[in-house]
């Protein structure tokens, strides 16, 4: 793993091409479509102001007292909160699978925690030296979303999940903040790193901090040292990791659910032919957003509250 995780980068551009060549593909949907917002918010915490992405259901503007479940959907490292949407096209999935009855009307919401860190930008949902993202996402960003946008805002409506750094991030956020989210689904997740593993720095003080901090947040360790009462927590989370079998993360990925299942909690895993890219994430998209919808089902609720 530690060898193969240096590719990452490659394969992140590698994935963005075969999205290009899938988009021909894809449905279009004939109804009624949901609306993108590009928004910012000024951070104290961070010193700093972060662009993010809203997706509305396609009925948010027609039904103005009507609440909606929430998805925080988070991205990988280099990329930002245009990345869903530019590669992932989560926009055309989510109208599709709505018009088909397979999805509920959700809140989408994607976060910017990234850039080009060789060119100097911060990467990372955790806390780090100069850069303590958790506490902007929990204290300021999470608080902002949800006064701002009609979301349900109770932990039966609100769910993660993300790719590679943001599956990673997705699980930590499930793992550190359980009182939080209902549902967490990780693709191809960034679990953990060895000892030696990790991107390449090149000289860049915050890759090498990003790395270590990885490993400082590893999700498998946090499972296999979690007492009884954080397991029962834990347990409380409808959890699912997918992964392809060609993906250079396949392993940790893994060793996460074989953690989960020995700790006795509850995790699906889905293994499908795939790698480390756009593609994969695109498809995954069918599985997730179905899922979300029967986490926030589970219980009966009044959407107009």
């Amino acid at each position: 793993m530690k060898h193969c995780i240096i590719f990452l980068l490659s394969l992140f551009a590698i994935g963005s091409v075969s999205a290009q060549r899938m988009e021909s593909a894809q449905l279009i949907p004939t109804g009624p479509q949901s609306r993108m917002v590009v928004d910012s918010i000024s951070s104290p915490t961070l010193g700093e102001t972060r662009t993010y992405t809203v997706l509305l259901p396609r009925n948010y503007d027609q039904n103005p007292d009507k609440r909606y479940p929430v998805l925080y959907l988070l991205h990988g490292i280099m990329d930002t909160n245009e990345g869903w949407y530019r590669n992932g096209r989560v926009k055309s999935v989510m109208d599709k699978l709505v018009e088909s009855g397979e999805v509920c009307e959700m809140i989408v919401v994607t976060p910017n925690a990234g850039g080009n860190i060789y060119k100097g930008a911060w990467n990372g949902y955790f806390n780090m030296p100069g850069w303590p993202y958790e506490d902007f996402f929990f204290n300021e960003f999470l608080p902002h979303i949800e006064s701002r946008y009609r979301v349900i805002g109770d932990r039966a409506h609100r769910a993660i999940g993300g790719l590679s750094m943001g599956g990673g991030g997705s699980t930590i956020y499930g793992q550190r903040h359980p009182d939080m989210f209902c549902a967490v689904y990780a693709m191809s997740a960034l679990m953990d790193l060895d000892a030696n593993g990790g991107l390449p720095s090149y000289g860049q003080e915050k890759m090498e901090i990003f790395n270590r901090t990885v490993r400082e947040y590893s999700t498998i360790d946090f499972v296999r040292r979690a007492n009884d009462e954080t397991r029962e927590k834990l347990r409380s989370i409808a959890w699912f990791v997918d992964c392809g079998d060609d993906d250079v993360l396949f392993d940790v990925d893994i060793a996460f659910y074989q953690a989960m299942r020995d700790a006795g909690i509850p995790c699906q895993l889905r293994v499908r032919d795939g790698a480390h890219n756009w593609e994969y994430w695109n498809t995954a998209l069918y599985t997730a957003l179905p899922y979300f919808t029967r986490a926030f089902t589970k219980e009966t609720y009044n959407q107009s509250k």
